[in-house]
This record gives C-alpha cells, structure tokens and sequence, in this order.
C-alpha cells in the first residue's frame, strides 16, 4: 500500500518545539540568491514501488533535457514515520530540495518553524497550483485559504467501502447492489456477514492507538454524515455532535457486537478472507487485483447520502520545498514539470493513485476506459476533505484517537462521554496553537 501508518511516537509529538529550535540550521542559506539559483536538486518520495518507478522516469524525463540541472532521486529516509524522518532531517538540516510525501497533518508545524518554502513566491506558482486543482486547492492554503501555499495538493486516495464479492454472496447480500449505504443497513448487513459464517468479521480497521487511525474508521463516515464539515473548524471541534455521536455509536455496536475484532490482525484480513469489508483507497486494487473478486461503495451515513453527493476522506500526500534548498528556481521548475497533465497521467497510470486535479474523468478517458475499476475512485476525487490545516495536527489527532478507542472500541466509557472529552482536550489545544 502507498501509505505510511505507523506510529510516530512521543518524539514526534514535540515536533513544533524541537523545529523551532533547530531554525538556526537552515540560516546559512540566503533565501532571496536561492530563489533566483539553478543547479542540481535532491527529491524524495515514498518507498512505494508505483511511486519509485514514476520517480525515475520523470527524474529520467527531465534530466535529459537539463544537464545543468540534475535531479538525484531518494526515498524519505527510514525512520517511525514518514512525519518523523522528515522533521528530523529539517532539525539536522538535511532535508533534500523537495519532498513528493508531504502530510497535510503534519505540514502546519514544519511551515510554523521555517523549514518550507512558500510556492506563491514563485512567478505563476499561485496560478498553477490552483489552475490544476481548482477551488479545493484553498483548503491547502495558508490564511484560511487566503494566504500562501506552502504545499501543492499532489495525489489524493478517495477512502471507499472495498468488498469481498464472494462473502458478500455467500452471507446473502447481493455483491452488485449491497444496499448497505445507511448506518442501519452496514449495521444490518454486518451482522449477516457474521452470523451466516461467511466470514469471521465484517470489517475490520486496526484497532490501535496511532493517531491517524480515526482517518480510517471515524473520519470519512463523519465527513459523509455532515457533508465535509472537518474535525476542527473556525478554531473550535465540531464532532461533539448529533452527527458524531451516531457515527462513534455505529462503531460501538460494530465492537460490542464483535463484527469489528478488538486485536490487530496479525495478517492480511482481506486475503486470507477473515473480513469482509476494509475503508481504503485506489492502492487496494493494485494490491488486491489478483487476489479477490471486489467490489467497492461510497462510507455509509445515517440516511443514506445519495453517491454523488458523498464526501469521503481524500488521504492526500502532497509536495513541499524545504527551505534548506539553495537552487529553488530548479526545484521549482522541476516541481511544475512533475505535476503537468503529462507527468499527473503517468502518475495515474503507474500507481492507480489519483492527482489532485480537475475532472480527472475527462482529463484522462483513455485511462479510465482501459481501467474502469477505478472510475469510482476518479468521480470520488471530486468530493473530499482533508484533516484540518492546524498547528500541532498530529497531539490534536493522537487525543481524538484515545478518546475514540476508549469509548467506541474498548467500552471503557460511553461514546458520548468519549466525544465530549476528546473535544474539550482539543479545543485547548487548538486555541493554544492559535495564540
């Protein structure tokens, strides 16, 4: 899969004030001779096989043509997170020109202590970011979609309901038209998955503590459910909420029920078919293409959104320049080159993953007419929200999700008590990061 979910640990929680006092390493560069320098670039990107191959081709593509101005391609380095190797190497002072992996949750905090460069500094960098993905670029945008962009919205991963079409038959529901589009009917439909033994669960989201697992179980049912209202909005939460509330209590049945195991999986549920149903995006075709018969649907809300209106979680990674990069004129003009409707195709093509640009159904038809599994993911693109551009992002989510499990899927409260006391932690936190 394309994403990195692993826990960043009690380091990576100090990561605004560990930055700021590291800003000192980044001094030696004169930001206004960078800004106008040409020369040899580094660029990281995922560790992915899909996305190293486009690496090397567009790094190929574009090296050909500027001998003057090479691009050396790596691979974030190693480390408990992508979030993590990445604030330390802008502590150090060792980050490469650009990096293709940037988390929008982890980005506020890098862009508060200096370690990125605004793209709007760059003649045309405003219009190109927002010409390729149109209003929703704003979301990404300083200033509450006023200000500058410090990153350019790159790829997004539509999170959908995937299925398994044989249990789903098995257990009696019809793969072609689940009808499992209300919390009531998922709730409905789960339980015959289990009770008919057709599989051991029904779905099955990692139940750990990693902060961003709310981005797969909670999140994109939400954000269905209020129609794209974020987790934190005009600086207070909104989830403590009717709307919250029958999301966190559908989970608490799918637990208490047992049709949502309790422990980790110690391998891959949806292969070896102990669960039916997995939140995910485009990368599970490629990983589960020669595997099992899918099929996939829109996240459920209480009533039964209608599909077209759906807005689901994006799961976007997207591309930022450190501020440690001496020829940004290059990493720029490259950066540009890389996210062109020719290279955003070829992403497309290598990876499955979508760009984060408009109408990618009419951009790309031929793609889509020779892969029509993922349509469904291209019309999706069109409805998402991110997580909401915060200081301090990554503690915010870490509190939503140890609330989340003590209540819905532990029972060590109630799911009412669980929201309320999630929200007034991060209320706190959020105007702390505002003063």
């Amino acid at each position: 899969m394309t994403l990195t979910r692993r826990a960043l640990g009690a380091t990576a929680l100090a990561v605004p004030l560990t930055l700021a006092a590291g800003a000192c390493s980044r001094s030696a560069v004169d930001a206004a001779q960078a800004a106008t320098t040409r020369g040899p670039i580094r660029v990281w990107v995922s560790n992915n096989e899909q996305e190293l191959a486009w690496g090397e081709a567009v790094t190929a593509a574009w090296n050909a043509e500027h001998p003057d101005e090479q691009v050396t391609l790596q691979e974030v380095p190693a480390g408990a997170s992508s979030e993590e190797a990445i604030s330390a190497a802008i502590v150090a002072g060792t980050t490469a020109d650009l990096v293709f992996n940037a988390s929008p949750a982890a980005l506020p905090d890098w862009v508060r202590a200096g370690g990125l460069v605004d793209l709007t500094t760059f003649e045309g960098g405003r219009e190109h970011i927002e010409s390729r993905t149109g209003q929703r670029a704003r979301d990404y945008a300083e200033d509450g979609g006023q200000g500058g962009y410090y990153q350019l919205p790159w790829k997004s991963n539509p999170v959908m309901v995937m299925f398994n079409k044989e249990i789903f038959a098995a257990a009696g529901i019809d793969p072609e038209s689940p009808e499992m589009d209300t919390f009531g009917t998922f709730l409905e439909g789960s339980r015959q998955i289990v009770s008919s033994g057709a599989s051991a669960s029904a779905v099955w989201p990692a139940p750990t503590s990693d902060f961003y697992q709310p981005w797969f179980d909670f999140y994109p049912m939400y954000l269905a459910q209020t129609h794209g209202t974020l987790l934190v909005e005009d600086e207070a939460t909104t989830f403590d909420s009717p709307d919250g509330l029958a999301v966190a209590e559908l989970w608490r049945a799918m637990y208490e029920e047992g049709l949502a195991p309790r422990e980790e999986s110690t391998d891959d549920a949806m292969t070896m078919g102990t669960t039916a149903m997995q939140l995910a995006g485009p990368w599970a075709i490629a990983t589960y293409k020669d595997q099992l018969d899918y099929g996939f649907m829109p996240v459920p809300s209480a009533d039964g959104i209608a599909p077209e209106e759906t807005i689901t979680f994006a799961d976007s990674k997207n591309v930022a320049m450190f501020s440690s990069s001496r020829n940004r004129l290059t990493a720029w003009e490259f950066l540009s080159f890389a996210t062109s409707e020719e290279w955003d195709g070829k992403l497309l093509e290598l990876s499955g993953q979508m760009p984060l640009r408009t109408d990618l159904l009419a951009t790309y038809p031929d793609y889509f007419a020779e892969h029509p599994d993922y349509t469904s993911f291209a019309d999706q693109a069109d409805r998402v929200a991110d997580v909401p551009y915060l200081s301090g992002a990554i503690e915010i989510w870490q509190r939503f999700r140890d609330e989340f499990s003590a209540s819905a899927i532990f029972g060590k409260k109630s799911v009412a008590d669980g929201l309320h006391d999630a929200a007034e932690q991060i209320d706190q936190l959020v105007q702390k990061g505002a003063r």
